[in-house]
């Protein structure tokens, strides 16, 4: 460097220390351009709360069965539902659900049965009544839909008055999508159980032995659990189960065999007879039908007897010139004659009486 001329020596350091100030001018203009950034992002409004993002790689919590988990105590909490007009419920008609169930309902104090002595149903205060009604496309002919409404008018308010948290609907297609069971739960009125004939249509096929396993195979596999863990098999704490299937009575798939699995199960702990009880009311005067329905009734061999079925034909009495309504027989015997013996081999129904009486 020294044999270069002075004038040029000089020329090179003041290029060079040109060349540092504008390094430094460069670094600082980037890193303030970053802080700037910075300062600003800070001083941006905080995202609402309450704004939904959708998150694509998200999974719903799902919805658990806990009070069927082993080793779980039955916890006897109905499901929430409201005493107001109900709004109309979604209905998914065959469309396969991941169908879980609510859990039994605890059993209610003696006083609270014995309390009322002259009331003929008060019997029906220790069960949890459900309802199954056959909504397929068979019901749909010969006003067999019309009667099924008629009959729950005569029914379902003596069941819901003896159900301290509500009666439980289900269908054998139409499901509930709002509720994990599929079922329309804790109707304590018997108008928001009419309510749902606005919404539910007869359409599709009658799988009876299905979706009555769907209802008691849980209930019972829980109350065996119960008593193999030591629980009093008249005592479990959870109310007993008095199911009523209204249905024209051509079952699609096997209900018996559904029907003979759960009695061997509850035979195998001992439980009392009227633990669980499975009503047919067939609607409609279909003979091969309902013969097949008197065979689950009083053709069940080497298992307890847990059926019983009566026959509603309203058609018998339009000769006359009148309507009828359930009689007050025919009603006893429709809800307690799954599970009361002497109700069980009662005979009512048919044109010669008994199961018809005179409209008022």
């Amino acid at each position: 460097m020294d044999s270069l001329h002075p004038e040029t020596r000089g020329r090179s350091r003041a290029s060079s220390a040109a060349s540092s100030v504008m390094s430094n001018s460069s670094k600082r203009s980037l890193f303030g351009t970053i802080k700037d950034k910075v300062k600003r992002s800070s001083r941006s409004p905080s995202p609402n709360p309450n704004k939904m993002c959708y998150n694509p790689f998200s999974t719903p919590a799902p919805v658990t069965a806990s009070h069927m988990a082993a080793g779980a105590p039955p916890t006897g909490a109905p499901p929430p539902y409201s005493e107001q007009p109900l709004p109309n419920p979604s209905i998914s008609i065959n469309q396969p659900i991941n169908t879980q169930y609510r859990p039994p309902s605890p059993s209610p104090s003696a006083t609270s049965i014995l309390s009322t002595p002259e009331d003929p149903y008060a019997f029906l205060s220790i069960f949890d009544t459900i309802f199954l009604i056959d909504d397929s496309g068979s019901m749909s002919s010969q006003n067999r839909w019309k009667e099924t409404k008629s009959a729950l008018q005569s029914i379902a308010p003596i069941c819901t008055a003896h159900d301290s948290d509500g009666v439980d609907v289900y269908f054998l297609n139409a499901k509930n999508t709002g509720h994990p069971s599929t079922g329309f739960i804790g109707r304590r009125t018997a108008s928001s159980i009419n309510q749902l004939f606005s919404d539910v249509h007869p359409n599709g096929w009658t799988p009876t032995g299905s979706r009555i396993n769907n209802i008691l195979g849980p209930y019972v596999k829980r109350y065996v659990e119960l008593v193999k863990r030591g629980a009093d098999a008249d005592n479990t704490g959870i109310k007993p189960v008095n199911l009523i299937v209204i249905t024209d009575g051509a079952a699609s798939d096997d209900p018996e065999g559904v029907i003979i699995k759960l009695a061997r199960k509850l035979d195998e702990v001992e439980a009392p007879s009227h633990q669980v009880g499975i009503q047919f009311f067939q609607v409609g005067n279909d003979a091969e039908a309902g013969r097949a329905l008197r065979e689950l009734d009083d053709g069940l061999k080497g298992v307890r007897d847990m059926v019983d079925t009566v026959s509603f034909d309203q058609r018998a009495s339009w000769a006359d010139g009148g309507g009828r309504v359930l009689s007050a027989e025919a009603i006893l015997k429709t809800v307690l004659g799954a599970v009361v013996k002497r109700l069980d081999r009662r005979t009512v129904g048919g044109r010669q009486g008994g199961l018809l009486a005179p409209r008022s």
